[in-house]
């Protein structure tokens, strides 16, 4: 029996692996074996059996001279294996790839957005009944914040219902109340986000799932306008453009992470250790809260208004300090009147 020619490329290149991987000592538990048995036995043709061996004449051990590549010997239509170059036992999984290989398919799964999740699950029940009793105990896998939110999101998309939601805008620092008609769920930095038109912006948005306060599913299908389009998020949630603020900082040894986490449309070197930061932001409020979280060793370089607004900010937190509460007298602390000095 023949199998059918897998499609793809790199599915044919997966199945030809796999199989070069296992013919080694398959013939080698097996010489003199005919090239016709050998094949059926592997479920090919002869024709490709005849090529695999082609293509093991010139595999081996690093070097790949003479004496470090697999050889064989040919007496008519049989075949035998004369040097193996170590791969002698078919390829195995050890407890820890059994392992690593069954959580990183559980994640799958539960990731949000995930195409023909059934697929996922039918490759993860054969795994796991194969190298049961290298993993032992079931593994349970659940990604980071709201189990349950995230599967009521999913829940809603699956069922085309409309949500309204609490949204909370960490750009504008606001909670809002939305009417959404989701689109798809997915994952994107490690973050579940439900894609939808939003009634009130009468857009497509995203909403991070972790940020959503409350949710209620609506009693009325989700109604996708046809001019909604789903994002292009191959180069992540935020798009910088010329559009967007753009803001530089200059940036010491200890805060230079920023520019492996943020994207950054120039880096140069300023005096000593200091770094001169400039990235495009979504707003100048976020900025600002964005600088004051960094701490002291980050200065705001241009523009003057995101200066102006970071210094006051930071003066009216330095009065609360000193500001009584209720009649109370000034705090004794020598750490917070030195900050207030």
């Amino acid at each position: 029996m023949t199998r059918p020619a897998a499609r793809g490329g790199s599915r044919t290149s997966a199945d030809r692996l796999a199989r070069l991987l296992n013919l080694v000592p398959y013939l080698l538990a097996r010489p003199g074996i005919e090239i016709a048995e050998a094949a059926g036995d592997l479920g090919v043709t002869e024709r490709q059996l005849r090529e695999d061996l082609e293509l093991l004449w010139v595999c081996g051990l690093p070097g790949y001279g003479p004496g470090d590549l697999i050889d064989m010997a040919f007496d008519g239509d049989r075949v035998t294996i004369t040097y193996d170059a170590g791969i002698d036992r078919p390829l195995r999984l050890t407890p820890d790839e059994a392992l690593a290989l069954v959580v990183a398919l559980r994640m799958l799964a539960e990731t949000p957005g995930v195409a023909n999740r059934e697929a996922v699950e039918r490759a993860l029940a054969k795994i796991e009944n194969a190298a049961g009793d290298l993993v032992g105990a079931p593994v349970a896998v659940r990604l980071p914040g709201d189990t349950q939110r995230v599967e009521a999101l999913r829940s809603a998309v699956e069922g085309g219902r409309a949500l309204r939601i609490t949204y909370y805008t960490a750009a504008r620092d606001e909670t809002s109340e939305r009417t959404i008609d989701p689109l798809r769920m997915l994952m994107v930095g490690g973050q579940a986000y439900v894609e939808a038109w939003c009634r009130r912006a009468e857009a497509v948005r995203l909403f991070r799932a972790d940020r959503i306060d409350a949710v209620t599913e609506l009693d009325e299908p989700a109604v996708v306008p046809p001019q909604a389009r789903p994002h292009d998020l191959t180069g992540g949630v935020f798009r910088p453009s010329p559009d967007l603020p753009l803001i530089t900082l200059r940036v010491g040894r200890g805060e230079r992470w920023i520019t492996e986490y943020y994207p950054c449309e120039r880096v140069e070197a300023g005096d000593g250790d200091q770094w001169l930061v400039s990235l495009r932001v979504t707003d100048l409020g976020w900025a600002r809260r964005f600088v004051l979280g960094l701490g002291p060793d980050v200065t705001v370089v241009a523009p003057a208004e995101l200066a102006d607004q970071v210094r006051a900010q930071a003066l009216a937190a330095l009065e609360a300090y000193g500001t009584p509460v209720d009649g109370a007298a000034p705090s004794t602390d020598p750490a917070v009147r030195a900050v207030t000095q």
